[in-house]
């Protein structure tokens, strides 16, 4: 690493911010005008719920005198725990931004990749680096001066390009498997919903969910049991551990009280209630989960998910319930109305719609393989420890 410069970013950008903007310049439609909210949206390809805009002509006179965000600029996220998340601005279009909320890096040098330069921000280093330039105990902010100062690693523009591409190539992939996820999960519940929705029968008979499935409520084990360093069994609060389809391995536990099964619906029972998720493996689960399979086969997995699924509108309701936090409790868990459709029927779903549910889930354990591997990859990277050949 000995060729890599250190240098301060201020010398090879310039960073600044917006011209303010008020309240009373939002408008009902126009310009997108985001704060870091949306700009943390994008950055994690969610879609934006509550758009805001000004006009045309107000945007048009800022451009002109102060300049706006293009292509290859950077935002980064300034104040509150979320401070520190960068974006890079590509194939938005015209739109403007908050003042104090988002620091805007443009104008940057040859000498400096604008994707490396994102890339390095995301990595622990850089991110370390963001945090020892942060002001502020209660609420911790990124300032200007802050920013124009920090050191950052300056290898040569063909090796910040490999750099650049290598993790750009392994985000492509994790991408397209997510968007692949989305549609195939899309497809099942299209299904299930044409099937046991729109063209249910008025002589399917009617019953509780505990008539159809067994409803296992989690115990959490005692606290000295827990661990992060993978001792004993997995160990799932609520919903802070789920992710997209299965939660996240944070806590372990030596002494597991409840368990679930493998290919168990998980639902959140307290603090939201009604997120949704699924066991990959044999798993501790504390007292704000629920574990949920089909009483007379267990292998009809897919049903079962889809069949939650189907009911998270009904789930959530009790989000309104109790004083301080929303919960349910395992008797309101198990009289919830549900149709009780034809065994043949959920049989022909299953056979129709398993191949799509496991190639989603098939996806998201390369996915969780790609993140790994993108993850080990880049502070090596980053700090020179591993060389990319250009």
């Amino acid at each position: 690493m000995s060729e890599w410069a250190n240098i301060k970013l201020g010398d090879v950008a310039d960073i600044t911010s917006s011209k303010r903007i008020f309240y009373s310049d939002y408008v009902a439609s126009g310009i997108p005008f985001f704060r870091s909210k949306e700009i943390i949206e994008l950055e994690f390809g969610f879609k934006i719920e509550e758009p805001l805009y000004i006009s045309h002509d107000k945007f048009e006179s800022i451009r002109n005198k102060y300049g706006a965000p293009q292509d290859g600029d950077l935002l980064i996220s300034a104040v509150g725990e979320r401070s520190g998340i960068p974006f890079v601005v590509n194939n938005l279009g015209p739109f403007y931004f908050k003042d104090g909320n988002l620091i805007w890096i443009r104008n940057i040098s040859s000498r400096l990749n604008a994707n490396f330069l994102y890339r390095w921000i995301k990595s622990y280093i850089g991110q370390r680096s963001l945090e020892s330039i942060m002001i502020g105990s209660a609420q911790k902010a990124l300032t200007i001066e802050g920013l124009k100062s920090l050191q950052i690693p300056l290898p040569p523009i063909p090796q910040q390009q490999a750099i650049a591409d290598v993790l750009s190539s392994l985000d492509a992939k994790i991408d397209l498997l997510h968007r692949q996820n989305a549609t195939l999960e899309e497809m099942a519940e299209t299904l299930f919903r044409q099937w046991f929705i729109e063209d249910a029968r008025d002589g399917w008979n009617k019953g509780n969910l505990i008539d159809e499935f067994t409803i296992t409520m989690g115990q959490s084990p005692a606290g000295s049991s827990y661990n992060e360093h993978g001792q004993g069994m997995p160990m799932f609060q609520g919903n802070a551990d789920f992710g997209f389809r299965f939660p996240t391995n944070r806590v372990y536990t030596t002494a597991p009280m409840r368990l679930a099964q493998r290919f168990d619906t998980l639902i959140s029972v307290r603090a939201p209630v009604g997120e949704q998720n699924m066991a990959w493996e044999t798993c501790c689960i504390g007292r704000g989960v629920a574990a949920i399979r089909y009483k007379e086969n267990p292998s009809l997995y897919t049903y079962t998910f889809f069949k939650i699924r189907s009911l998270m509108q009904s789930l959530k309701a009790f989000n309104n319930e109790g004083t301080v936090f929303g919960s349910i409790t395992k008797t309101d868990l198990e009289a919830l109305s549900v149709a009780l459709p034809p065994t043949d029927l959920i049989n022909q779903f299953e056979q129709q719609c398993k191949p799509i549910n496991d190639k989603i889930i098939h996806n998201t354990q390369q996915i969780q393989k790609l993140e790994h591997l993108r993850d080990t990859l880049l502070p090596k990277l980053m700090s020179g420890e591993i060389r990319v050949a250009y």
